[in-house]
């Protein structure tokens, strides 16, 4: 027996052209990467600013290796990243400050001082780009999350969270007092008139044998385990959350989100969950793919993350299965 609603999708879609993408669309995400990345930036370049007050106190390159007290700063400008500087011997560490100074600062003259900031903010911004890589991923999970949890709040519905801990669960609050939860959230459970919902972020699916971005279990948080996850009667819905706005990469993500909904199809046997896409950039072409992926069965639902009204109705239907 299917879980698949009746065509959901026509609630908020007439064709695949309102899945698109537009321009101000892309416009907008693109700011709110930018908005992001000079947020996570601000703690290094506060760090670069104490850097250099604190280095601007030597009088040479050699007084560096003295002031133990920005080692570590020392340790990142040299191109050691804070990952690999805890796999690395004191004696390691030091070799690697001495080589900073010998082959770079030295050479600088009396400019060594600005010199180490600059390579320390390079290897800061190593750091920076890396963890950027999956921003959109998590700014999505963010919105997505706010989403269903408005509806909820709507509907006069309690609910409890839990954080990526995993380590146990929160009753929700008011809309006034449930600010920034969707920050660190890792799962969310409700009750509605068809039973105990809860939905988790990111979870390897023992019938798919891989990763889904977003699994909604006929379970309440309280009975939430591994045998639950093991028993494929127990998921309501599956769904892929793409948050990439660049265009560049839309079909890349596209890929791997489809490659996963046909894997749950092939996975699931005798019971078919619901199935659904979620993404920000999405073009004429993918549009035209998941449109005919609704007519076969494919997918159940899908929405355009840049679009209010398509996430507000998605999420809707999320609550009410």
């Amino acid at each position: 027996m299917s879980a698949v609603a009746n065509k959901p999708y026509r609630e908020h879609l007439r064709s695949g052209v309102d899945l698109q993408t537009n321009y101000p669309a892309y416009r907008a995400g693109f700011v709110s990467l930018a908005l992001e990345r000079n947020r996570r930036a601000t703690p290094f370049v506060d760090e670069a600013r104490k850097l250099k007050a604190a280095a601007s106190r030597a009088k040479s390159t050699g007084d560096l290796l003295q002031m133990k007290e920005i080692h570590n700063a020392l340790l990142t400008a040299a191109g050691v990243s804070d990952k690999a500087s805890r796999h690395l011997e004191q004696s390691n560490k030091i070799e690697a400050i001495a080589g900073l100074i010998a082959n770079f600062l030295e050479p600088a003259g009396v400019d060594f001082v600005e010199e180490l900031v600059f390579r320390f903010l390079l290897t800061r911004g190593d750091t920076l780009g890396g963890s950027m890589r999956n921003v959109g991923g998590v700014l999505a999970q963010r919105k997505l999350t706010r989403s269903i949890i408005s509806c909820l709040n709507l509907a006069g519905t309690q609910y409890y969270w839990t954080d990526k801990k995993k380590t146990s669960w929160t009753e929700g609050a008011s809309s006034v007092n449930d600010a920034d939860i969707e920050l660190n959230l890792y799962g969310l459970a409700w009750r509605n008139g068809k039973g105990n919902r809860t939905l988790i972020y990111n979870l390897t699916v023992p019938a798919v044998k891989n990763n889904i971005d977003m699994c909604l279990f006929d379970s309440f948080h309280e009975i939430y385990s591994g045998d639950i996850i093991r028993n494929p009667e127990k998921y309501i819905a599956l769904g892929e959350l793409k948050g990439g706005i660049d265009p560049a990469g839309a079909d890349e993500h596209w890929k791997t989100a489809r490659t996963a909904l046909e894997r749950i199809h092939k996975g699931f046997v005798s019971y078919t969950p619901a199935t659904f896409f979620i993404g920000a950039a999405i073009e004429k072409k993918m549009a035209g793919e998941i449109w005919e992926l609704f007519e076969d069965g494919t997918i159940s639902n899908a929405a355009n993350l840049t679009n209010e009204d398509q996430v507000s109705s998605i999420s809707m239907w999320l609550c009410s299965l």
